[in-house]
Parts: C-alpha cells; sequence; structure tokens
C-alpha cells in the first residue's frame, strides 16, 4: 500500500489550490532550504579546522558534544514553532479494505523524511567523515553519527507529543534558561555533563543502543496514540469545546473601546494561531541578547534601533498587520452592527500601544549594556506608539485574506498578502535608515531626538490620523467583506 499512498500524495500536493496559487511562494522556501543545507554543509566540513584554529588545546569533537545541549533543545523548540506535522485525509481509507495499521505506520514515516531531519545531517555527516579523515578511530565516529541520526529522528517524534501541549513547550524553554544561567554563573557545567556522555558514545560504541532505544519508544508512543484515532466515528464526531471564562473587568475602564478590547485578548487567549504568536512576544524581548551580548556590537549604534523598534514592538507587528483580518470569520457580522469603525480602530490601536508600554518596561534591564541602549529603546517605544501604530492601522486596510485561527502561525500563509511583506519597510528599515543618516551627518544624541520627535508628532496628530485611516477603512468596508467571504 506505501506506493498508492505515495501517489496519492503527490496528487494532492500538486493539484491543491494552495500549490497552485503560491507557486513563487514554494519556489522561495525551496531557495531558502537549499541556502540552509549549503550553510550546514560548509560547516560541516569546516567546522573541525574552526574548532581546531580557535581553540588549539581541546578536541574538536568535544567542543561539539559540550554544545549539544543546547543543539537538542533548539531543535525541539524550532521544530514546534515551524514544523508542520504530516496529515493525511484517511476518512475515504476506512470504508475501503485497507490495513489500518499501514496507514498509521505510513504517517509516522512521513515525518520521517521531513526537511528539518535533514538539516542537521547536512552537519553531522561531513562532520564525521572530517573527523575519520584525522585519524578518529572509525567505529567510534561512527556510533557517533548514528547517535545523531537517532536522536533527530527522537526529536522529530517527540515534536508530536508537545504539539498540542504548550506545558511541555514551556518546559522545554525553562530547561533552556536555566541550563543557560547554570552554564553562564558556573553552578554546574551542565553542557558538559551531557557532553561527557556523547563522548562516551565514541568511547563506547555499543552505548549508541540507548538512543536507538529512545527512539523505538517514542515511536511506539506516538503509533498507539494515533491508532486509537483511526476510527470512523471519530472522525465524524462533533468536539463539544468549553470556553474559558476570564475576568477582563480591568479593561472596562477603557470606556466604549472596552468590548473590543477583551474580544481581541479573548480571540488571543483561546485560538490556535494567536496563540502560537503570543510566544514571539518572548522571543522579541530576549532579542538584544543576540546583539548586546556580542561586542561586534558594541559601537554599531543603529543595531540599537533595530532591537529597540523590534523588541518593543513585537506585538505591534505580529498582531497589527493582520488587522482587521483576525475578525474575518465574523467581520460581515460585526460590519452589521450599530457601532462606529472609530472605535473598533481605537481598541486596536489601544491594545497595540499597551503592549509597546508593557514591553518597554520589561526590557528596562538591557541598560545593563549601556544607557544609550535604554535611551534608544525609549526613543523606539515612542516612534512605535506615534508612529508605526498609524502605519500598520493604514496598512490593515489592504487587507483582503481570510484567516483561519484554528491553525497555527508556523509556515501558516493563510491570511498572508503582499501587504505584509511590504510594510517592513516603513516599520524597521526607514527609522533605521534615517538614524543612521542623522547620525552620520550630526550625532547620536540629534539621531535620538528625531526618532522622539517623530514619535510625538504621531501621537500629537493621533486624532487627525486616525479620522484619515478610519476615512480608508469606511471606503474598503464591504471589498473586505467579499474578500472574508472567499475559504481560499
Amino acid at each position: 500500500m506505501i506506493v498508492p499512498f505515495l501517489k496519492l500524495e503527490w496528487k494532492q500536493y500538486f493539484r491543491s489550490s494552495y500549490w497552485q496559487k503560491s507557486i513563487f511562494l514554494n519556489i522561495l522556501l525551496a531557495f531558502f532550504a537549499l541556502y540552509f543545507m549549503a550553510s550546514f554543509l560548509i560547516i560541516g566540513i569546516g567546522g573541525y579546522y574552526i574548532l581546531k584554529d580557535q581553540f588549539p588545546n581541546q578536541d574538536p569533537l568535544v567542543v561539539v558534544n559540550g554544545f549539544l545541549m543546547y543543539v537538542i533543545l533548539g531543535d525541539l523548540i524550532f521544530r514546534y514553532l515551524m514544523q508542520k506535522l504530516p496529515v493525511m485525509n484517511i476518512k475515504p481509507l476506512l470504508t475501503l479494505p485497507v490495513n489500518k495499521n499501514m496507514i498509521v505506520h505510513f504517517i509516522l514515516m512521513k515525518s520521517a523524511i521531513s526537511i528539518f531531519n535533514l538539516f542537521s545531517l547536512f552537519f553531522y555527516i561531513p562532520f564525521a567523515v572530517v573527523l575519520i579523515l584525522n585519524r578518529y578511530d572509525a567505529i567510534g565516529v561512527l556510533a557517533w553519527l548514528f547517535s545523531m541520526i537517532l536522536l533527530t529522528q527522537s526529536a522529530n517524534f517527540f515534536n508530536f507529543l508537545i504539539n498540542k501541549n504548550s506545558r511541555v513547550f514551556v518546559g522545554l524553554i525553562a530547561i533552556l534558561i536555566i541550563g543557560f544561567v547554570i552554564q553562564k554563573f558556573e553552578i554546574f557545567n551542565l553542557a558538559g555533563f551531557i557532553g561527557e556522555g556523547f563522548d562516551a558514545v565514541y568511547s563506547n560504541p555499543v552505548y549508541a543502543i540507548i538512543f536507538l532505544v529512545l527512539l523505538i519508544f517514542l515511536y511506539n508512543f506516538n503509533y498507539k496514540q494515533l491508532r486509537n484515532e483511526v476510527y470512523l466515528d471519530a472522525l465524524i464526531s462533533q468536539e463539544v469545546k468549553f470556553a474559558k471564562s476570564a475576568n477582563l473587568s480591568f479593561t472596562d475602564r477603557f470606556g466604549d473601546i472596552a468590548p473590543f478590547i477583551k474580544n481581541d485578548l479573548r480571540l488571543m487567549m483561546r485560538n490556535k494561531r494567536t496563540k502560537s504568536s503570543l510566544w514571539m512576544l518572548l522571543m522579541g524581548l530576549l532579542y538584544g541578547l543576540v546583539f548586546y551580548t556580542q561586542p561586534i556590537y558594541a559601537d554599531m549604534e543603529v543595531i540599537f534601533v533595530l532591537v529597540g523598534i523590534f523588541s518593543t514592538g513585537i506585538f505591534l507587528m505580529n498582531f497589527g498587520q493582520f488587522i482587521p483580518a483576525w475578525d474575518s470569520s465574523y467581520y460581515k457580522m460585526l460590519m452589521s452592527q450599530n457601532i462606529k469603525y472609530e472605535r473598533y480602530l481605537n481598541s486596536k490601536f489601544m491594545l497595540m500601544t499597551i503592549s509597546i508600554l508593557i514591553l518597554f518596561v520589561l526590557g528596562i534591564p538591557y541598560v545593563y549594556f549601556g544607557w544609550k541602549i535604554l535611551a534608544v529603546h525609549f526613543a523606539a517605544m515612542i516612534y512605535n506608539i506615534g508612529v508605526n501604530t498609524h502605519v500598520i492601522l493604514f496598512g490593515g486596510s489592504f487587507n483582503r485574506k481570510r484567516i483561519n485561527l484554528d491553525e497555527k502561525a508556523a509556515f501558516n500563509y493563510k491570511g498572508t498578502g503582499a501587504v505584509q511583506w511590504l510594510i517592513g519597510i516603513p516599520l524597521m528599515l526607514f527609522p533605521m535608515g534615517l538614524f543612521w543618516m542623522i547620525s552620520w551627518l550630526s550625532n547620536f544624541e540629534s539621531a535620538v531626538i528625531t526618532l522622539l520627535i517623530l514619535g510625538f508628532a504621531g501621537i500629537a496628530f493621533h486624532k487627525n490620523l486616525m479620522t484619515i485611516i478610519n476615512k480608508k477603512y469606511q471606503e474598503s468596508k464591504y471589498k473586505m467583506i467579499h474578500a472574508f467571504n472567499q475559504e481560499n
């Protein structure tokens, strides 16, 4: 049955409307995949010699093993955010004499050949070959490589378990942070301890069996879960969901826009796509650590603007760029109510403004890296409130793509159009370019003041700008209603 399944998958993929309407996007993703494969291949080939040069007194294999803990946890988090679980339309097959066990095995094996499982192999395999060429014990290196392949597949099947369990995902992030803190403050060399375990695999190849047992356990566990769901009555039964109520009375202080703010907060807490987007808040808040911990960026002040705009405006960008598409499933009903469009738009502005203020306050500890960073973050906060909120609201009037809130955000391009790709220019590139030019022509302080002036000007003319934005939404009202009614 494997060959017929593959033929069905091939026809379903290339006959789908998504493939036909997104050929350019698929080509772009293919180029990205090739780029990452080439990058990992180059690092895998040259990694041994780079580590030998940077750490002449250490064994490159030991150095790599010392960082494998972070690689494995990072891989799990990346898979959770980006990897789509394999799906198969099995309902027509259940009425035919098809082995149900074969269906489940096919779904699981389909995930085993995911592109996410290939990326890491473009590093591990060349690195192992280089080790053998440099007279490492061939059996030990092959056992280490075998363990890496088994771990990659184990991460793939473990992703099945964490995909619908946010608590496990939070636990992974907590382990990653705790491990970093323990390593940073030298409380206990946790990464080194785990690295010694991989060193032991090289010294005693028989230990590779442990990872084989782990893979078999995860595969069987997922098999039993999926096998229990391969029944026709389970597929056609209606799932009853009970919405969890939350006390949002604190929003009442915002007056007539409070009902809309409550609606958006409930939308974010109850739907899969918006929940996935909320994790971006943590990534945006910690974004500065990527740059500020590196001495090379200490004098690149324009990078401060990039981090400031991104970290304080991450919610603005993720939530704001899809206004009003978040409400597309009931937009027609919303527009038929006796409400002012101005109240609807002001609620979005208020929600984004509050998020910017909160993210700035949470990012104040970045002053540890210098007062200039705090000054730029403050200017970026004002610029986001005064300029970027209005820019992104105006851009929302051009949204014509429906969003399915029950789908994950990662690799989900439903609701994404040209507006989402182009909006980044005024949001990010313009303030960075302006800051760099003023700083080059004058000085750092003048560049910061320029961003502040633009931000405060936007706040001062907020009502005038909202009048223009409101008029644009009124003109596009019926076009958006028609567009949001289209399922594809």
